[in-house]
């Protein structure tokens, strides 16, 4: 039998679609209908609500956690063909990039291995896939692959290491750990 440890009162007032746990279990974001995204700190059984993030015009399908090498960053996705980037910086978060380069929902976001950088995988129901790279300096490299999938994209991941040939360009003589 599989008990409850705890529960969450994220007070959203509609559906949530996704709730993703930080690198080290202490944080909690989730998003829903409502067009918002909620990060909690959970640690030691509690809760307490950290930011309300809103930016998204649509409801928001799926957050994903950057690893914390980068800092505390977390992406998202929405109905409104967006992804949002946040990052929290001296306790407060913000959004750092914004990306509408799609023409439907995007529907998921993934965060590579942090080996490959900070880049982050988005899938659309457009058919597309979109590849944002954080170059430095605030700026981010979008590659786009149209018609990816000829009936969307719900849903994208990422495997532990990268062959030749694959969409990620490995630096000259550096082979993937």
């Amino acid at each position: 039998m599989v008990s409850v440890i705890n529960t969450v009162d994220t007070s959203h007032e509609d559906m949530i679609h996704d709730a993703q746990m930080d690198y080290y279990g202490t944080r909690l974001a989730t998003c829903s209908s409502e067009r918002s995204v909620k990060i909690f700190d959970v640690r030691n059984g509690g809760q307490i609500l950290i930011a309300d993030l809103g930016g998204h015009e649509g409801p928001v399908c799926q957050v994903a956690w950057a690893h914390p090498m980068y800092g505390n960053i977390l992406s998202s996705c929405s109905y409104d063909q967006k992804v949002i980037i946040w990052k929290e910086e001296n306790g407060t978060w913000g959004k750092t990039h914004e990306h509408s380069g799609h023409d439907s929902s995007v529907n998921s976001v993934c965060w590579a291995p942090h080996d490959y950088g900070l880049i982050l995988a988005c899938g659309s129901s457009d058919g597309a896939i979109s590849m944002l790279t954080y170059t430095g300096e605030g700026q981010w490299e979008v590659k786009k692959i149209n018609n990816a999938h000829t009936i969307g994209c719900n849903s994208v991941s990422w495997a532990p290491a990268v062959v030749p040939g694959s969409l990620i360009d490995q630096p000259s003589g550096q082979k993937p750990n």
